[in-house]
């Protein structure tokens, strides 16, 4: 029977959430907003453009969102060469599709940032497939992403295991019907990831390697 390992990978796979998280308060900073470093953390994990409208609110200039987009991709861009993957990353990978999984990316990435974040991660021998924001019309906590990432291994929701470090992550996973295992790695509490959906919780990525026969993957998704 086929089964899917859904993966995000920012701050689940690649440690990048504090690195988007200086990016955007330098765009924020550049286009005259003063913005907490905190709030934009918690952000981190939705599309662009639903960030701004989340930390800017409805009253802002949105004829101004493109060009924070813009400012907080060619900021992020310079990290390209040296985005750090999480340790044991790529094993955990493997070895969830050593034992049958199908494993999917699913990422608010695109384009030239996807396959650096590819690139640090070093495991596309593991990858079966990749729904990107380049993929669907509506970001997490939408279940798109999710859905789109089920459809491309072929596998019902009710099959597939989701590993995510937001409460956006765990939110569009239960919208879509699939268990949600978080990850602390991102820096999200604990709390939260349990009350945005999520079934199980480890460290990071080496830590849901070394516990694999006592998570979510351990028996029939």
């Amino acid at each position: 029977m086929a089964r899917a390992a859904v993966f995000d990978v920012d701050g689940t796979l690649a440690d990048t959430n504090h690195l988007h998280v200086v990016a955007w308060w330098e765009a924020f900073r550049q286009a005259g907003h003063r913005v907490a470093m905190h709030d934009i953390h918690r952000s981190v994990g939705l599309p662009g453009r639903d960030l701004v409208a989340h930390l800017l609110g409805d009253d802002r200039d949105t004829r101004r969102d493109g060009a924070l987009e813009a400012a907080h991709k060619a900021l992020y861009a310079t990290y390209f060469d040296r985005l750090p993957a999480f340790d044991e990353a790529g094993d955990l990978l493997r070895a969830l599709a050593g034992d049958g999984w199908r494993v999917v990316l699913a990422s608010s990435a695109g384009g030239s940032e996807l396959a650096a974040l590819r690139r640090a991660i070093d495991a596309d021998d593991a990858v079966s497939a990749t729904a990107s924001a380049d993929d669907v019309e509506e970001g997490k906590p939408a279940p798109e992403p999710v859905e789109q990432a089920l459809a491309l291994a072929g596998v019902p929701a009710s099959d597939a295991v989701f590993v995510g470090d937001t409460v956006w992550d765990m939110q569009a996973a239960s919208r879509a019907g699939v268990r949600a295992v978080g990850l602390l790695c991102g820096g999200i509490p604990r709390t939260a990831l349990e009350a945005a959906g999520a079934a199980a919780v480890f460290d990071d990525p080496a830590d849901l390697l070394a516990q694999i026969d006592d998570s979510p993957f351990a028996g029939p998704a």
